[in-house]
Protein backbone atom coordinates (compact mmCIF):
# COMPACT_ATOMS: atom_id res chain seq x y z
CA UNK A 1 0.00 0.00 0.00
CA UNK A 2 1.54 3.00 -0.77
CA UNK A 3 1.71 6.27 1.35
CA UNK A 4 -0.80 8.26 -0.67
CA UNK A 5 -3.44 5.37 -0.23
CA UNK A 6 -2.89 5.53 3.86
CA UNK A 7 -3.22 8.98 4.09
CA UNK A 8 -6.27 8.77 1.70
CA UNK A 9 -8.10 5.87 3.36
CA UNK A 10 -7.62 7.31 7.10
CA UNK A 11 -8.83 10.76 5.72
CA UNK A 12 -11.93 8.95 4.56
CA UNK A 13 -12.60 7.03 7.21
CA UNK A 14 -12.09 10.26 9.70
CA UNK A 15 -14.36 12.53 7.75
CA UNK A 16 -16.09 11.13 4.27
CA UNK A 17 -17.50 8.03 5.74
CA UNK A 18 -19.13 9.66 8.58
CA UNK A 19 -20.19 12.64 6.21
CA UNK A 20 -21.80 9.85 3.37
CA UNK A 21 -23.76 8.27 6.33
CA UNK A 22 -25.34 11.43 8.04
CA UNK A 23 -26.00 12.80 4.00
CA UNK A 24 -29.45 12.10 3.36
CA UNK A 25 -30.55 15.65 1.08
CA UNK A 26 -29.14 14.21 -2.35
CA UNK A 27 -29.15 18.22 -3.30
CA UNK A 28 -26.26 18.30 -0.45
CA UNK A 29 -24.65 14.69 -1.92
CA UNK A 30 -24.33 16.57 -5.03
CA UNK A 31 -23.26 19.99 -4.01
CA UNK A 32 -20.58 17.36 -1.36
CA UNK A 33 -19.48 15.72 -4.55
CA UNK A 34 -18.63 18.42 -7.02
CA UNK A 35 -16.58 20.04 -4.26
CA UNK A 36 -14.97 16.79 -4.09
CA UNK A 37 -14.10 16.57 -7.64
CA UNK A 38 -12.91 19.91 -8.18
CA UNK A 39 -10.28 19.29 -4.81
CA UNK A 40 -9.07 15.73 -5.17
CA UNK A 41 -10.04 13.88 -8.35
CA UNK A 42 -7.93 13.70 -11.48
CA UNK A 43 -8.43 17.50 -13.56
CA UNK A 44 -8.51 16.72 -17.32
CA UNK A 45 -8.71 18.96 -20.41
CA UNK A 46 -11.97 20.31 -22.50
CA UNK A 47 -14.74 17.98 -24.21
CA UNK A 48 -15.93 18.05 -27.32
CA UNK A 49 -19.49 18.52 -27.54
CA UNK A 50 -21.52 16.32 -29.97
CA UNK A 51 -23.99 18.43 -32.23
CA UNK A 52 -27.56 17.28 -31.58
CA UNK A 53 -26.82 15.71 -28.26
CA UNK A 54 -26.15 18.40 -25.72
CA UNK A 55 -26.28 15.27 -22.91
CA UNK A 56 -22.96 14.00 -24.31
CA UNK A 57 -19.52 14.53 -24.20
CA UNK A 58 -16.33 13.34 -26.02
CA UNK A 59 -12.44 13.42 -24.99
CA UNK A 60 -10.31 12.69 -28.25
CA UNK A 61 -6.78 11.73 -28.40
CA UNK A 62 -4.35 14.52 -30.53
CA UNK A 63 -4.76 13.27 -33.87
CA UNK A 64 -9.10 13.55 -33.32
CA UNK A 65 -11.96 11.37 -32.61
CA UNK A 66 -11.23 7.79 -33.30
CA UNK A 67 -13.78 4.77 -35.16
CA UNK A 68 -13.11 2.63 -31.89
CA UNK A 69 -15.03 4.27 -28.85
CA UNK A 70 -15.38 4.05 -25.24
CA UNK A 71 -18.53 4.57 -23.56
CA UNK A 72 -18.24 5.46 -20.60
CA UNK A 73 -20.93 5.70 -17.71
CA UNK A 74 -19.64 7.93 -14.64
CA UNK A 75 -20.41 6.75 -11.33
CA UNK A 76 -22.39 7.86 -8.13
CA UNK A 77 -24.94 5.63 -6.86
CA UNK A 78 -27.33 7.30 -9.46
CA UNK A 79 -27.44 9.96 -7.34
CA UNK A 80 -24.93 12.68 -8.08
CA UNK A 81 -21.47 12.77 -10.63
CA UNK A 82 -21.90 14.16 -14.22
CA UNK A 83 -19.13 14.00 -17.51
CA UNK A 84 -17.81 17.31 -15.66
CA UNK A 85 -16.82 15.76 -12.56
CA UNK A 86 -15.24 12.58 -14.15
CA UNK A 87 -13.17 14.30 -17.11
CA UNK A 88 -10.09 13.45 -15.38
CA UNK A 89 -10.81 9.69 -15.67
CA UNK A 90 -11.69 10.54 -19.32
CA UNK A 91 -8.66 12.26 -20.20
CA UNK A 92 -6.74 9.10 -18.86
CA UNK A 93 -8.76 6.68 -20.23
CA UNK A 94 -8.05 8.64 -23.49
CA UNK A 95 -3.89 8.00 -23.50
CA UNK A 96 -4.34 4.73 -21.43
CA UNK A 97 -6.72 3.70 -24.53
CA UNK A 98 -6.13 5.53 -27.60
CA UNK A 99 -9.60 6.23 -28.03
CA UNK A 100 -12.34 8.48 -28.32
CA UNK A 101 -14.13 8.60 -24.63
CA UNK A 102 -17.80 9.17 -25.00
CA UNK A 103 -19.35 10.30 -21.49
CA UNK A 104 -22.90 10.72 -21.52
CA UNK A 105 -24.63 12.73 -18.86
CA UNK A 106 -27.83 10.72 -17.64
CA UNK A 107 -30.47 11.56 -15.68
CA UNK A 108 -30.35 11.41 -11.71
CA UNK A 109 -32.58 9.89 -8.99
CA UNK A 110 -34.50 10.76 -7.09
CA UNK A 111 -35.39 13.28 -9.37
CA UNK A 112 -35.73 11.00 -12.01
CA UNK A 113 -35.72 7.48 -10.60
CA UNK A 114 -36.02 3.85 -12.18
CA UNK A 115 -35.68 3.76 -15.35
CA UNK A 116 -34.45 6.98 -16.64
CA UNK A 117 -30.96 6.07 -16.30
CA UNK A 118 -31.66 3.45 -18.20
CA UNK A 119 -33.29 4.93 -20.77
CA UNK A 120 -30.70 7.49 -21.42
CA UNK A 121 -28.00 4.58 -21.49
CA UNK A 122 -29.93 2.99 -24.61
CA UNK A 123 -29.82 6.57 -26.26
CA UNK A 124 -26.42 7.00 -25.95
CA UNK A 125 -25.27 3.67 -27.52
CA UNK A 126 -27.88 4.78 -30.27
CA UNK A 127 -26.14 8.50 -30.77
CA UNK A 128 -23.00 6.00 -31.12
CA UNK A 129 -24.20 4.32 -33.42
CA UNK A 130 -25.48 7.17 -35.12
CA UNK A 131 -22.17 8.44 -35.19
CA UNK A 132 -21.08 6.08 -37.68
CA UNK A 133 -19.86 3.58 -34.71
CA UNK A 134 -20.69 -0.19 -35.32
CA UNK A 135 -21.49 -2.23 -32.18
CA UNK A 136 -17.77 -3.78 -32.41
CA UNK A 137 -16.18 -0.35 -32.39
CA UNK A 138 -17.69 0.43 -29.23
CA UNK A 139 -16.51 -0.98 -25.84
CA UNK A 140 -18.67 -0.20 -22.68
CA UNK A 141 -17.38 1.00 -19.67
CA UNK A 142 -17.95 2.50 -16.21
CA UNK A 143 -17.73 2.35 -12.90
CA UNK A 144 -19.64 1.99 -9.45
CA UNK A 145 -23.06 2.84 -10.83
CA UNK A 146 -22.48 3.85 -13.99
CA UNK A 147 -20.89 0.12 -14.60
CA UNK A 148 -24.64 -1.10 -13.33
CA UNK A 149 -25.78 0.83 -16.25
CA UNK A 150 -22.95 -0.33 -18.58
CA UNK A 151 -23.70 -4.15 -17.67
CA UNK A 152 -27.58 -3.17 -18.04
CA UNK A 153 -26.76 -2.21 -21.35
CA UNK A 154 -25.01 -5.21 -22.30
CA UNK A 155 -27.41 -7.93 -21.78
CA UNK A 156 -29.83 -6.28 -23.77
CA UNK A 157 -27.21 -5.95 -26.68
CA UNK A 158 -26.11 -9.32 -25.99
CA UNK A 159 -30.29 -10.32 -26.41
CA UNK A 160 -30.32 -8.58 -29.81
CA UNK A 161 -27.48 -10.15 -30.86
CA UNK A 162 -25.62 -7.09 -31.01
CA UNK A 163 -22.77 -7.02 -28.23
CA UNK A 164 -20.08 -4.43 -28.31
CA UNK A 165 -16.50 -5.42 -28.64
CA UNK A 166 -15.83 -5.63 -24.37
CA UNK A 167 -16.65 -4.05 -21.17
CA UNK A 168 -14.49 -2.67 -18.34
CA UNK A 169 -15.93 -1.83 -15.14
CA UNK A 170 -14.83 -0.91 -12.08
CA UNK A 171 -16.64 -2.19 -8.55
CA UNK A 172 -19.98 -1.73 -10.88
CA UNK A 173 -22.84 -1.51 -8.96
CA UNK A 174 -25.21 -5.03 -10.22
CA UNK A 175 -27.05 -5.83 -7.19
CA UNK A 176 -29.31 -3.21 -5.43
CA UNK A 177 -31.06 -5.89 -3.39
CA UNK A 178 -28.71 -5.33 -0.99
CA UNK A 179 -28.01 -8.96 0.14
CA UNK A 180 -24.96 -9.45 -0.71
CA UNK A 181 -22.50 -11.25 1.72
CA UNK A 182 -19.82 -8.20 1.55
CA UNK A 183 -22.21 -5.48 2.85
CA UNK A 184 -21.70 -7.59 6.21
CA UNK A 185 -18.25 -8.63 6.12
CA UNK A 186 -16.59 -5.55 4.72
CA UNK A 187 -19.11 -2.98 6.51
CA UNK A 188 -16.25 -1.75 8.87
CA UNK A 189 -13.05 -2.43 6.24
CA UNK A 190 -14.75 -0.07 3.80
CA UNK A 191 -13.05 3.22 4.40
CA UNK A 192 -15.53 5.33 2.16
CA UNK A 193 -19.12 3.61 1.43
CA UNK A 194 -21.14 2.87 4.53
CA UNK A 195 -23.23 0.22 4.55
CA UNK A 196 -25.87 2.10 6.14
CA UNK A 197 -26.95 4.26 3.49
CA UNK A 198 -27.49 1.39 1.22
CA UNK A 199 -31.05 0.94 1.61
CA UNK A 200 -32.00 4.93 1.51
CA UNK A 201 -29.65 5.05 -1.98
CA UNK A 202 -31.29 2.03 -3.53
CA UNK A 203 -34.43 3.70 -2.50
CA UNK A 204 -33.70 6.80 -3.76
CA UNK A 205 -32.88 4.75 -7.02
CA UNK A 206 -35.67 2.36 -7.37
CA UNK A 207 -38.80 4.28 -6.12
CA UNK A 208 -40.16 1.49 -5.06
CA UNK A 209 -39.58 -0.88 -8.43
CA UNK A 210 -38.68 -4.24 -7.55
CA UNK A 211 -35.01 -4.03 -6.83
CA UNK A 212 -34.28 -7.85 -7.96
CA UNK A 213 -35.24 -6.87 -11.96
CA UNK A 214 -32.64 -7.54 -14.19
CA UNK A 215 -32.01 -4.29 -15.54
CA UNK A 216 -32.23 -2.44 -12.20
CA UNK A 217 -29.95 -5.32 -10.71
CA UNK A 218 -27.80 -6.94 -13.61
CA UNK A 219 -25.93 -9.42 -11.92
CA UNK A 220 -29.40 -11.11 -12.17
CA UNK A 221 -29.94 -11.03 -16.18
CA UNK A 222 -28.88 -12.96 -19.46
CA UNK A 223 -25.74 -12.39 -21.45
CA UNK A 224 -25.95 -14.71 -24.31
CA UNK A 225 -22.53 -14.29 -26.58
CA UNK A 226 -21.09 -11.71 -24.05
CA UNK A 227 -17.87 -9.97 -25.12
CA UNK A 228 -14.63 -10.48 -23.04
CA UNK A 229 -15.06 -8.55 -19.86
CA UNK A 230 -12.50 -6.81 -17.46
CA UNK A 231 -13.59 -6.24 -13.67
CA UNK A 232 -11.78 -3.94 -10.75
CA UNK A 233 -12.71 -4.01 -7.53
CA UNK A 234 -11.49 -3.83 -4.03
CA UNK A 235 -11.35 -6.68 -1.61
CA UNK A 236 -12.07 -4.17 1.47
CA UNK A 237 -15.32 -2.28 -0.22
CA UNK A 238 -18.97 -3.25 0.30
CA UNK A 239 -19.56 -4.06 -2.88
CA UNK A 240 -17.21 -6.39 -3.56
CA UNK A 241 -19.58 -9.57 -4.38
CA UNK A 242 -21.18 -7.34 -6.70
CA UNK A 243 -17.88 -7.60 -8.88
CA UNK A 244 -17.11 -11.29 -7.47
CA UNK A 245 -20.31 -12.98 -8.14
CA UNK A 246 -20.91 -10.87 -11.56
CA UNK A 247 -17.93 -12.62 -12.52
CA UNK A 248 -19.41 -16.06 -11.61
CA UNK A 249 -22.55 -14.84 -13.77
CA UNK A 250 -20.70 -13.95 -16.84
CA UNK A 251 -18.50 -16.89 -16.91
CA UNK A 252 -21.41 -19.27 -16.47
CA UNK A 253 -22.62 -17.93 -20.08
CA UNK A 254 -19.42 -18.33 -21.57
CA UNK A 255 -17.68 -15.36 -20.94
CA UNK A 256 -13.82 -14.41 -20.74
CA UNK A 257 -13.59 -12.69 -17.51
CA UNK A 258 -10.75 -11.02 -15.98
CA UNK A 259 -11.07 -10.03 -12.47
CA UNK A 260 -8.72 -7.91 -11.12
CA UNK A 261 -9.22 -6.95 -7.53
CA UNK A 262 -7.13 -4.65 -5.37
CA UNK A 263 -6.26 -4.66 -1.57
CA UNK A 264 -7.12 -2.42 0.70
CA UNK A 265 -8.44 0.88 -1.98
CA UNK A 266 -11.53 2.69 -1.83
CA UNK A 267 -14.62 2.63 -3.89
CA UNK A 268 -13.75 4.65 -7.08
CA UNK A 269 -10.35 4.87 -6.65
CA UNK A 270 -9.57 4.91 -10.05
CA UNK A 271 -11.25 8.81 -10.15
CA UNK A 272 -8.26 9.71 -8.38
CA UNK A 273 -5.75 8.42 -11.45
CA UNK A 274 -2.40 10.48 -11.94
CA UNK A 275 -2.57 11.51 -7.98
CA UNK A 276 -2.74 7.77 -6.26
CA UNK A 277 -0.43 4.86 -7.40
CA UNK A 278 -3.35 2.68 -7.10
CA UNK A 279 -5.44 4.40 -9.32
CA UNK A 280 -2.50 4.60 -12.03
CA UNK A 281 -1.78 1.18 -12.65
CA UNK A 282 -5.58 -0.02 -12.13
CA UNK A 283 -6.86 2.41 -14.88
CA UNK A 284 -3.45 1.37 -17.29
CA UNK A 285 -4.26 -2.40 -16.58
CA UNK A 286 -8.04 -1.45 -18.44
CA UNK A 287 -5.96 0.65 -21.33
CA UNK A 288 -3.76 -2.84 -21.83
CA UNK A 289 -7.04 -4.86 -21.84
CA UNK A 290 -9.34 -2.29 -24.49
CA UNK A 291 -6.51 -2.19 -26.82
CA UNK A 292 -6.17 -6.10 -27.08
CA UNK A 293 -9.87 -5.91 -27.93
CA UNK A 294 -8.59 -4.35 -31.46
CA UNK A 295 -5.67 -6.17 -31.26
CA UNK A 296 -7.77 -9.54 -31.09
CA UNK A 297 -9.77 -8.48 -34.11
CA UNK A 298 -7.11 -6.52 -36.05
CA UNK A 299 -9.13 -3.35 -35.79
Amino acid sequence: MSLRLTILNAFFRAFAKPRLRRTTDPAIARRDFAIAARLFLARGGAAVGVPGHPAMQRHDPPGGPTQQALLYFHGGGYVVGSPTTHRGLASRLVQETGLSVWLPEYRLAPDHAFPAAWDDADRAWAVLLGQGHAPDDIVLAGESAGGGLAFALLARLCAAGTPPAGVVAFSPWVDLTGTSESLISNKARDPLLPAAAFGLLAGHVLAGHPADDPRASPLFAAYPGCPPVLLQASDSEILRDDTVNLAGRLRAFGAAVTLQMSPDTPHGWHLMVGRLPEADRAVQAAGLFVRSLFQKTGQ
